[in-house]
């Protein structure tokens, strides 16, 4: 065995289990085969039960002298705290085996105790060994294979549960009352935590456990990330700096077929605050002279607004920075967001569809089509309630920002632009339903121009879509009257308001369950950084107190059980499943044990994660304090 392999040894700390091949020399007495294990380690029964009865009958462990003043320490007494010794909680435990076929005694300290009855002899047989002693024996003991059948019972009293798993428990609250296993004839049984590693599974209707989260959710994730770091391209002249923005990168096409807001040309940019560092959409309009400052009064009304289905508005203000008298209105950015008429009206290039050439764009679902006029509806009537209006209910200016998910954009610009005409708040709620409906039409007929022919519009929607979004659409369109508000036209939805709103909970689940995939990601990420810091440090290669030795050796070779498995033609194992298990074992600190075996080959040993988990901590808390 390598010296580093003993060095792990003789470190008190260390609750391993070495197995390494037999000797081929015989000792050639029993105080040089004691010389070889660990220098002059003390008995743990010694510290126990006050005496070894084993300490003649072929115990290796050091026995210190009695006491000639002092009595024997009877063995269901505990001693003293203060006779012990600092290392007297790492002291090795004697533990003989025995020919009876009653149950066995458990070979480690704090694991459950099965009731065993007395052995017929008091004195064990001169064939016993100890469970560390350089010999393969087999594990007569599992922890795991309780069942309950040996009329297992608990002691007198109130219990308290204990979590074995918490550094330093107390072993006599864990129900090790300190009495000698081969003369009591009830012990107190200790109830280990359920086998589930505190990790999250997948929800029921998931066939397969996933650590991620699924592709088209991280592909769009990433888009959007994409679109927020992007740059402008070279040559815009774009000002550098606006009102606390910079980074402006246009949203929209600056030449050719431009959008106006009545007379005014208008332009959205992305821009990045300097105060918080966060993205912004602001909408520029053109050789705008603002006449009165009050006219930013609309502003702050629709910065107090907060609503799922609408753009916030955050600020307004004018500026010369593009070479002209601008009214610049900052919203929240949405990357990726589409308009309605991108998504649904705009003409799309040909393409075959079941082997047919389509060269006009399908059409909107009407489930999808219910969607948005509920969510449009929504947020209307947030606006009416509020006594303002919403004015800007166009293809254009209403955002798919998800899957069937719209918000309106640009609230409050036509506001501060036709603030000297102030007309009447009922007539204007009166055409933002005018305007919905047109919108209602557009995405029915997949043409912004459907009112231009009323006639063919309507007969289109009864022959596509059903009579109740017809008459929703009519009720829409048709004059103002006193019971023609958007409080009616809820009334109208009928059971359609219901199914929206169990789709909406149908897609926050399936968001939770998404995100429960990667719930325990940041878990197994700080395990991995864990291991990057204390393996192979370059600085403490030749100091023996950081050497691979002792702690660091255990998590050498730990990592090789995790990343560096062979199968039996000596090709890498390259097995994520194993790597995710053995990581969340880890975490969770399980008692589970397994055979980490050195890389010469030439000795293992048997370690729980609980015990890794340990070594790890441990060997972090010495890299962090230097």
């Amino acid at each position: 065995m390598a010296q580093g392999d003993m060095a792990f040894f003789s470190r008190p700390s260390s609750a391993a289990v070495k197995i390494v091949a037999p000797s081929t020399q015989e000792p050639s007495s029993p105080r040089q085969s004691a010389k070889k294990d660990s220098t002059q380690r003390q008995c743990r029964n010694i510290l126990i039960y006050g005496h070894c009865k084993f300490q003649d009958k072929g115990c290796i462990y050091y026995h210190p002298p009695a006491r000639e003043e002092s009595s024997p320490v009877p063995p269901d007494s505990p001693v003293p705290s203060a006779a012990l010794p600092a290392q007297a909680v790492n002291a090795p435990v004697f533990v003989p085996k025995t020919i009876s076929t009653e149950s066995p005694v458990p070979a480690y300290a704090g694991q459950s105790r099965q009731s065993i009855s007395p052995p017929s002899s008091g004195v064990p047989s001169d064939h016993q060994s100890v469970q560390s002693d350089y010999q393969e024996q087999e594990d007569i003991y599992d922890p795991f294979a309780y069942n309950g059948a040996n009329d297992d019972t608990f002691s007198d009293g109130p219990h308290s549960m204990v979590n074995p798993y918490v550094n330093g428990a107390d072993p006599a609250m864990m129900g090790y009352d300190g009495a000698d296993p081969l003369y009591s004839a009830q012990f107190t049984f200790a109830r280990q935590p359920l086998n589930y590693h505190l990790y999250t599974q997948s929800r029921p209707e998931s066939l397969a456990h996933r650590y991620f989260i699924s592709d088209n959710i991280r592909e769009e994730l990433q888009r959007r990330s994409e679109s927020l770091y992007s740059s402008p391209a070279h040559g815009l002249s774009l000002p550098e700096e606006l009102q606390g923005y910079h980074s402006l990168l246009p949203l929209e096409p600056t030449a050719g077929e431009r959008r106006k807001f009545g007379n005014w040309y208008s332009t959205m940019y992305r821009a990045t605050n300097s105060t918080d560092g966060l993205a912004y959409a602001l909408r520029r309009v053109e050789n705008f002279r603002l006449m009165q400052q009050a006219a930013f009064s609309g502003i702050e009304a629709w910065s107090r607004i907060r609503h799922p289905n609408i753009i916030s508005v955050r600020e307004a203000f004018t500026t010369r920075a593009f070479g002209d008298n601008s009214l610049v209105v900052v919203y929240d950015y949405h990357p990726n967001a589409r308009t309605l008429y991108e998504a649904h009206v705009k003409p799309k290039a040909p393409q075959y569809q079941n082997g047919r050439l389509m060269t006009q764009s399908p059409r909107v679902p009407e489930s999808t089509i219910w969607s948005y006029v509920i969510q449009i509806a929504r947020a209307i009537k947030a606006v009416h309630d509020a006594g303002m209006a919403m004015r800007v209910i166009d293809a254009t200016k209403v955002l798919v920002t998800g899957q069937n998910r719209v918000r309106i954009s640009s609230c409050g610009v036509v506001d501060v632009l036709t603030y000297e005409a102030r007309p009447e708040v009922a007539l204007l709620q009166q055409e933002d339903l005018m305007m919905f409906g047109k919108l209602v039409f557009a995405l029915c007929t997949n043409n912004l121009a459907a009112m231009n022919n009323f006639a063919k519009a309507v007969e289109s929607v009864g022959r596509h879509y059903s009579a109740e979004l017809k008459a929703v659409s009519l009720f829409l369109v048709s004059k103002p009257a006193p019971n023609k508000t958007i409080g009616h036209l809820f009334e109208m939805f009928g059971g359609r308001m219901l199914a929206e709103m169990d789709e909406m909970q149908n897609s926050v689940d399936r968001l939770e369950s998404e995100l429960m995939s990667e719930l325990e990601n940041a878990r197994l990420v700080r395990l991995l950084c864990k291991f990057g810091f204390i393996n192979e440090r370059p600085e403490f290669s030749r100091e023996p107190r950081w050497s691979e030795t002792g702690d660091r050796y255990i998590i050498k070779l730990f990592r090789d059980y995790v990343f560096h498995q062979v199968d039996e033609h000596g090709n890498p194992v390259v097995n994520l499943s194993h790597v995710l298990t053995c990581l969340n074992r880890l975490d969770a600190g399980s008692e589970e044990r397994i055979m980490l075996v050195s890389r010469d080959e030439q000795s293992c040993l048997v370690v729980s994660y609980k015990e890794v988990k340990s070594c790890i901590d441990s060997a972090f808390s010495e890299l962090s304090r230097r």
